[in-house]
């Protein structure tokens, strides 16, 4: 990895969608052990995924993992904890939505 370009590799992965009524997910979880760092972007490969309702539907895959530099590593995470605090910025009100 160096500090200004990025690299790209591919890993085999497993795709799980599930769409019930108590669980509505999607995750990926690569089958040989790679790890995804703050920056990383991922691409699953093929075409779309849809699970019918009540079901979890699982599909092998491969996935394309393109790896952060290490100064876009570290700009995330210098500016992810701003990112997280928008994301905690709510209010209640007693006004009620019509």
């Amino acid at each position: 990895m160096g500090l200004i370009f990025r690299s790209r590799e591919t890993a085999p992965c497993t795709v799980s969608i599930s769409h019930r009524f108590e669980e509505l997910s999607a995750h990926v979880r690569f089958n040989n052990g790679a790890v995804v760092h703050p920056g990383d972007t991922v691409q699953v490969q093929g075409p779309e995924i849809m699970a019918p309702y009540g079901e979890v539907v699982e599909e092998d895959r491969l996935a394309t993992i393109v790896r952060a530099s290490k100064l876009e590593r570290l700009w995330t995470r210098a500016t992810g904890d701003l990112e997280f605090m928008e994301l905690c910025e709510f209010s209640f009100s007693e006004e009620v939505m019509s």
